[in-house]
């Protein structure tokens, strides 16, 4: 039988925060404590560029009592980047400081917390590692409210963001519809090429208060089309709700914003927004209605009060899981996720799943759920989403405001 690794592990988040990263970040941290195999824990400092610049956490010295309340804290508690590892054969660079570091502080496990560029930069990792001879078991905690990873049912994060488009939706539409006039409302929502959270809005239409029309980046948008759809409804109701994803495109593929390719992220994607307010303009001087445009923003991403308990849940067991498996001997997998049944209702089964088949992969909703004028969605969605979005966790609240973690953060190098 082969020995156990024994050293220390680093666990770092990466990417766009969540309401329930920390979840997962507490699912990593409180089982590598409790692992004999573990020696010490330290968290990154914004992510890897915390690993590359020795700005190292120990998470050793926070209070356990104060830990618990990552499972309710919104957003990257560590942290985050977005910094691109270029590849290995062309510049080590990063790779070889990595390395000075994990032999610095005998780092044998590795977790990092994203969506598909980070499981691309942990993949890198792993089998740079492995190049170099150095024993590290790295693992992949997945992350991403887009939830686009491929490989994996859904995504930590995805159904606590659904919950809040959905919910906002239902009270949009509420509030779009109070007065005896003519109305036209469009809601921009996150996703640059898969329109999972978009999607969410059919959500409350099913449950009779959401958008009328629904666009997403999966199918070609024709402006001509939308404003015959938009046109339609008006004439008939008077009010229209439209709900599109931000990275809705031509059939050239440009983007419908007016976002600027140039602008972008490390990792070189588009920065979109203000699509809202282009079509509410256009959707305005085509009909001469009342128009608002709505752009849920940043709002979508960390809304914890809203959060998902299956959510909260299945996060934290991902972070549990990847150490669960690191320490058992194995490296360079994911987390992933698969539904099932039991007497009827959904269950979620955890499978590791090698990082190669995830890393640069995206996934997309399937084009059948979407309906044939490419303007709504099928009941296959509603069916998909609605099991992830349950439950109500017990978020600790003092004066009826919540109450997040407050960690010492001491760095090792201090």
């Amino acid at each position: 039988m082969k020995e156990q690794l024994v050293g220390s592990c680093i666990f770092g988040q990466s990417g766009g925060p969540t309401s329930v990263i920390n979840a997962s970040a507490y699912g990593v941290i409180r089982t590598a404590l409790d692992s004999p195999a573990i020696t010490k824990v330290y968290g990154a400092a914004h992510g890897i560029e915390g690993v590359l610049n020795d700005q190292l956490y120990v998470m050793d010295d926070e209070d356990p009592e104060e830990l618990r309340y990552l499972l309710h804290t919104p957003s990257s508690e560590l942290g985050s980047c977005r910094y691109k590892m270029a590849d290995p054969e062309k510049d080590d660079t990063d790779y070889k400081r990595l390395l000075e570091i994990f032999k610095k502080y005998n780092v044998r496990y590795f977790f990092y917390n994203g969506g598909n560029d980070s499981m691309d930069t942990c993949n890198k990792i792993s089998k740079y590692l492995q190049s170099v001879n150095y024993e590290c078991h790295v693992m992949g905690v997945p992350k991403t409210i887009d939830n686009d990873l491929y490989g994996t049912d859904h995504c930590p994060g995805f159904a606590s963001a659904a919950k809040y488009i959905a919910t906002s939706c239902m009270e949009i539409n509420k509030d779009a519809r109070v007065y005896n006039n003519k109305m036209i409302v469009v809601v921009e929502i996150m996703g640059r090429h898969a329109g999972w959270l978009a999607a969410s809005a059919a959500l409350a239409t099913a449950y009779g208060s959401g958008p009328d029309l629904i666009y997403l980046p999966e199918c070609d948008f024709s402006m001509e089309q939308f404003l015959e759809d938009v046109d339609r409804l008006y004439k008939k109701n008077g009010q229209v709700f439209v709900a599109v994803s931000e990275g809705i495109h031509y059939a050239d593929g440009s983007f419908v914003s007016e976002a600027k390719t140039s602008a972008t992220d490390g990792f070189g994607h588009a920065q979109l927004g203000g699509l809202a307010s282009m079509l509410a303009e256009i959707v305005k001087q085509h009909t001469g209605a009342k128009v608002r445009g709505i752009e849920l923003s940043l709002l979508q991403r960390c809304a914890a009060h809203l959060a998902s308990a299956v959510d909260v849940e299945e996060a934290f067991m991902a972070g549990k899981l990847a150490v669960e498996d690191a320490v058992a001997g194995n490296s360079g997998n994911m987390v992933s996720f698969e539904r099932s049944e039991k007497d009827g209702k959904y269950v979620c089964n955890y499978k590791m799943l090698p990082l190669e088949k995830v890393a640069n992969f995206e996934k997309k909703v399937p084009l059948e759920w979407i309906n044939e004028t490419h303007n709504g969605l099928k009941q296959e969605f509603i069916d998909y989403a609605l099991p992830l979005i349950q439950g109500e966790p017990d978020i600790p609240r003092v004066d009826s405001l919540p109450r997040y973690a407050r960690l010492k953060k001491h760095l090792a190098n201090a």
